[in-house]
């Protein structure tokens, strides 16, 4: 109809039919139904309560490629592995060992369902899942259809760290606890992500810092890393690496690889490891990824270096056995504590596939075993017949091999612990009760707070994280007999130990790489020793630097540090540069050369004056002495003495006596000098004066006024010396700046106003006297004073105008060296002047020592 037609009848049908549908569903009973296939348990056995299992039994599955057409087909799992078969039969000797206790759980039964994994973190999830869920679809008309008790209480497992995470994800939520023998990661401590995880083997975090400990114990700082790339590897050389960058201890290289990956990544992994200039390898490695990197190195020359193991593959026989080139000779690394479990060896030898109730998977083992099969075909038509009764005693392969004991034990530690937890809550004594309502709530919170002893004596508890109290022992990989590995204990490492007592070294006869009895050298560059500092080099780790020599007044008395400290004030760095040393004392001495020189000069011009003074003394009656003033003359010889004598006080060490006597003493001395030619010129002006007629000077300047002129102008000094002591005086002072290496001993002026004073006031009279002399040059006399005066005071003058500058530019015991030489350059020059041409006169020309002479009435 039209109607119809309008409202699209092919949409109206359609919506109809779905409606159908729907009320058809609802009216039907409610059923609960598994989505997918059914998991059946590889391994099981009734009990009043059920253990759950995971473990890999195939290490791996055979490969296939989805069409996307069709269901995808379930994994198809190759490789059998003998190793975990041995942790499932721990989980087995250990249910059996209780069901056949009177003292824990009486009256109950334990049983279990353990799954295999073949190392597929998928499968993990999904055998996890089964195990929660159970095998069997539910159907019920209550409210919540589908909800029901978990099928089993707690479960045991996984061996690795990536599978355990996963399962442990989504069983978390269910608070069924999951107990790991062998998973690791540091990652799962994490109680937030996994709050029902627990485990009988320590955490990375401690075994990852410990490597780290051991590494630094033997002066490794450049190593290489090769890591699984799991959860296990992944964060277990995160921590490691974390640590070691604390210790100074550089990664050159840091690989990661799983076994599944192509051989061409492995290949280059381990080219990288034969061009790296590091000499040790920590391998953070699972025991079938190591197994895989064996393979590959086998055909490779890598020997010589040093191996150090996480406790996945240290003490792992296969590994060993597998090393036919020695290339992990020597290797060193940390391990589960060594455990023996009574029985466990003989039960895991009675191993009967025929009257097992899972023969599939005994079967399978039992062939792979012992290289046989129990139906002959046309593939099998090369293998001997199995019986089922062949005897394990004789046989030597992995599963035999009890060296993983410790491991067993973890299994073994695990089911005990849920078994004491349920012991607790069932309020067992000689029976247990039958009306409590088991949840895996309760049993979590149970394992929580567990402390027992095994019958081997092992202490069973589980700290806030879940884990175990961290223990390892050092293994070292010695050469044995016939070609075979032992697994040496040399040491022990406690995390619960205060941090310098952690890791101890209990055997020092450690066999290293190469079967070498020395520590190997395994560094980017070499120890910086004491008197360099490290300069880190451009563009690579911090371990790699260059040795620089301190700078001159610095030093490092340390290996390997990073700065040079200045040494103090008063010393200086030794040529080592290893040492402050204190700063030599530099100062004008005696025994030095120029002090020498200075001295001899010093004493010949007095001894010269001494002498001078003797010749004027004997005649001092003739002409010549007369008439040059002899009392002024023999005043100056006395002040010329004292000047050469003077001089000495400049020389040797500096002391607060000496240095105030030098400066006053030079100065009131070259005063009285200078008085003394002031005086003599003086009268030289005066008494060529009083010859002129209606001139009488004399009178006005005689022997009298001579003395208080010479004594006025000496007082003056000896006042501003007085005011300079008073107020400022000179002292001893330490010149640090001048040298760098040396302290000069010096004397500070205190007041350099009072020492240009005094330096002023005998220039000042320097002036007046040369002034006066040259006026007085030309006078009649034949012998005229002022003429050798003049040319006296010149010689002063020059000597005392060039000091100045002279001594302000000279450094240390240069500017005393200065300053003496212009005292005593000046005095002689006023003793050789004035006094040496009269000498002359009296000894080699005495027939110009006469009255007449002296008056230039001779002849000339």
């Amino acid at each position: 109809t039209p109607l119809v037609r309008a409202n699209n009848s092919e949409l109206s049908f359609l919506l109809l039919f779905s409606l159908t549908l729907c009320f058809l569903c609802y009216t039907q009973e409610p059923l609960c139904r598994q989505i997918g296939d059914l998991e059946a348990p590889q391994l099981s056995k009734e009990g009043d309560i059920i253990l759950g299992g995971i473990f890999s039994f195939h290490s791996s599955w055979k490969n296939r490629e989805n069409t996307y057409t069709q269901k995808p087909l379930p994994l198809e799992c190759i490789s059998l592995n003998f190793r975990e078969f041995q942790f499932a039969q721990s989980m087995l000797f250990a249910i059996e060992e209780i069901n056949n206790s009177s003292d824990l759980l009486p009256g109950v039964s334990l049983g279990y369902d353990i799954y295999d994994t073949c190392g597929s973190i998928a499968r993990s999830v999904k055998v996890a899942l089964a195990l929660t869920n159970g095998d069997s679809n539910v159907s019920s008309a209550s409210e919540r259809p589908c909800m029901k008790a978990a099928q089993v209480q707690a479960i045991m497992g996984e061996t690795s760290s990536s599978p355990s995470t996963a399962i442990a994800t989504v069983i978390g939520p269910f608070n069924i606890p999951l107990i790991s023998h062998f998973a690791t990661c540091a990652c799962l401590s994490d109680k937030t992500k996994y709050p029902s995880f627990l485990r009988t083997v320590p955490s990375d975090y401690f075994q990852s810092r410990a490597l780290a400990h051991l590494v630094k114990h033997f002066g490794w700082t450049w190593v290489g890393a090769v890591r699984t790339n799991d959860d296990y590897g992944n964060n277990g050389m995160a921590a490691f690496t974390e640590t070691a960058e604390q210790l100074g201890v550089c990664l050159e290289y840091s690989v990661s690889f799983f076994r599944t990956d192509p051989l061409e990544k492995i290949q280059k992994i381990i080219e990288i490891m034969k061009s790296s200039t590091s000499k040790v390898i920590v391998a953070f490695l699972s025991h079938m990824d190591m197994d895989v990197l064996m393979h590959e190195l086998t055909p490779h020359n890598l020997t010589g270096h040093q191996w150090i193991g996480s406790e996945s593959w240290i003490f792992d026989s296969q590994i060993a056995a597998m090393d036919k080139n020695h290339i992990l000779d020597g290797a060193i690394g940390l391990s589960v504590p060594k455990a023996q479990v009574g029985g466990l060896r003989e039960f895991m030898f009675n191993v009967e596939p025929l009257n097992s109730s899972n023969s599939e998977l005994f079967t399978e083992f039992w062939e792979a075993l012992f290289s046989c099969k129990f139906q002959e075909s046309e593939s099998a038509e090369f293998l001997s017949k199995c019986t089922g009764h062949e005897d394990l005693t004789g046989v030597e392969n992995s599963f035999t091999d009890m060296s993983l004991m410790p491991i067993f034990n973890n299994v073994y530690k695990g089911v005990y612990a849920v078994a004491h937890a349920l012991h607790e809550i069932l309020s067992c004594n000689k029976t247990c009760g039958n009306n409590v309502q088991l949840a895996p709530t309760t049993i979590l919170q149970h394992l929580k707070t567990i402390n027992f002893k095994t019958k081997e004596g092992d202490e069973v508890y589980f700290n806030e994280n879940g884990d175990p109290t961290a223990t390892y022992e050092i293994i070292n990989w010695q050469p044995g007999e016939n070609g075979m590995v032992d697994f040496v204990t040399v040491g022990l490492y406690d995390a619960s130990l205060p941090a310098d007592k952690k890791l101890n070294l209990t055997n020092n006869a450690l066999i290293w790489t190469q079967n070498s009895m020395e520590v190997p050298v395994s560094v980017c560059s070499e120890t910086c020793p004491p008197g360099t500092r490290k300069v880190l080099q451009k563009g690579k780790p911090v371990c790699c630097h260059d040795c620089v020599k301190c700078a001159e007044g610095e030093i490092s008395n340390t290996t390997d540090s990073v700065t040079c400290v200045r040494c103090p004030l008063e010393t200086w760095s030794n040529e080592a540069r290893d040492a402050c040393v204190k700063k030599e004392a530099v100062f004008l001495s005696y025994g030095e050369i120029m002090g020498a020189l200075l001295t001899a000069a010093s004493l010949f011009g007095t001894c010269l004056t001494a002498i001078v003074t003797v010749i004027f003394f004997r005649y001092r009656k003739t002409p010549l002495v007369r008439a040059n003033n002899s009392e002024l003359s023999f005043l100056l010889l006395f002040s010329l003495t004292l000047c050469f004598l003077c001089s000495l006080t400049f020389i040797g060490e500096p002391s607060e006596w000496s240095c105030m006597l030098r400066h006053t003493a030079f100065g009131i001395t070259f005063v009285l000098c200078l008085s003394c030619v002031l005086g003599k010129t003086i009268v030289v002006l005066m008494a060529f004066k009083a010859t002129l007629p209606g001139r009488n000077m004399m009178k006005w300047f005689g022997p009298t006024q001579q003395r208080l002129s010479v004594l006025t102008f000496t007082v003056v000094q000896v006042l501003i010396c007085i005011l300079w002591l008073t107020i400022s005086p000179p002292f001893p002072f330490r010149n640090f700046k001048e040298i760098k290496d040396k302290v000069i001993l010096e004397c500070s002026l205190g007041s350099a106003v009072g020492f240009w004073s005094v330096l002023g006031y005998i220039g000042l009279l320097a002036a007046l006297c040369f002034t006066l002399a040259f006026l007085a040059r030309k006078l009649p006399d034949n012998f005229n004073e002022a003429k050798f005066i003049t040319f006296s005071m010149l010689i002063f003058c020059a000597v005392w105008i060039t000091f100045i500058p002279a001594y302000v530019s000279s450094p240390g015991k240069l500017s005393v060296a200065v300053e003496i030489f212009a005292i005593l350059a000046s005095t002689f020059g006023l003793l050789f002047c004035i006094f040496i041409p009269k000498c002359y006169v009296m000894l080699l020309k005495p027939e110009k020592n006469t009255k007449k002479n002296m008056m230039g009435k001779g002849q000339s």
